[in-house]
């Protein structure tokens, strides 16, 4: 499985029904969500900052990640974007990876 931190925000419509369900019943939204493409949630968290949420989600491939974010956007009360995530040891691969890279007027 790979780690996705998905953010997001709600527009008026979104708060609306978050005034109406309350915060907990997202999680259970975002666990049916999830568990439908094979997935699972592993922590939800609201923030009074730039976004109203970050989510930190397990699931199988990018794939999987951007049919969430379909379904999120295309629902029409929050807009929402995915991060793949990597983990210290995927980040140690990556460094040892030898890159043929020019930068651009060089």
């Amino acid at each position: 499985m790979k780690k996705y931190l998905f953010y997001g925000s709600y527009n008026s419509e979104g708060y609306k029904g978050l005034l109406s369900e309350g915060g907990s019943a997202r999680i259970g939204a975002a666990k049916q969500a999830l568990q439908s493409v094979g997935g699972s949630l592993e922590s939800f968290y609201y923030s009074n900052g730039e976004q109203d949420f970050y989510i930190i989600v397990n699931l199988p491939d990018n794939v999987s990640s951007t049919a969430i974010t379909l379904a999120g956007n295309a629902s029409g009360t929050f807009s929402i974007r995915a991060v793949a995530l990597l983990t210290p040891e995927e980040m140690d691969e990556a460094v040892k990876m030898k890159v043929d890279f020019r930068p651009p007027g060089h």
